[in-house]
């Protein structure tokens, strides 16, 4: 039963910063690829950022890479998306993505809106 939670979003001025977390449940997070997705509205939703499995490292879509940080806390189970710098452009429903092989689970997702 592996459930996700996000949250941290909300409304910030460009240049402004949020730190999304997304809580998991049912599992360990250490053994799945973690990812945050985005989908602005009439868009496809968008690979982000993601932790491969058991390891640190994590790789950033063009647009967000330096301006993200994709971070893992294993004791509480938790991965975080720390968003510096926002755009106009970053405004999007934000989702926590666990992958393994053919398994997928999403969290509900978390509103960001930059606007000035």
């Amino acid at each position: 039963q592996v459930q996700l939670i996000e949250s941290g979003g909300g409304l910030v001025h460009p240049g402004g910063s949020l730190n999304l977390s997304c809580v998991a449940s049912g599992t360990l997070i250490y053994i799945w690829d973690m990812g945050w997705f985005r989908q602005a509205p009439g868009k496809q939703r968008e690979l982000v950022a993601r932790i491969v499995r058991k390891t640190d490292d994590a790789n950033y879509s063009d647009s967000v890479r330096g301006r993200f940080t994709m971070t893992r806390d294993v004791a509480k189970n938790t991965v975080y998306l720390q968003m510096n710098n926002l755009e106009i452009e970053d405004t999007a429903i934000y989702y926590c993505n666990a992958n393994f092989v053919s398994a997928d689970h999403w969290g509900q997702g978390t509103q960001v809106t930059v606007s000035s």
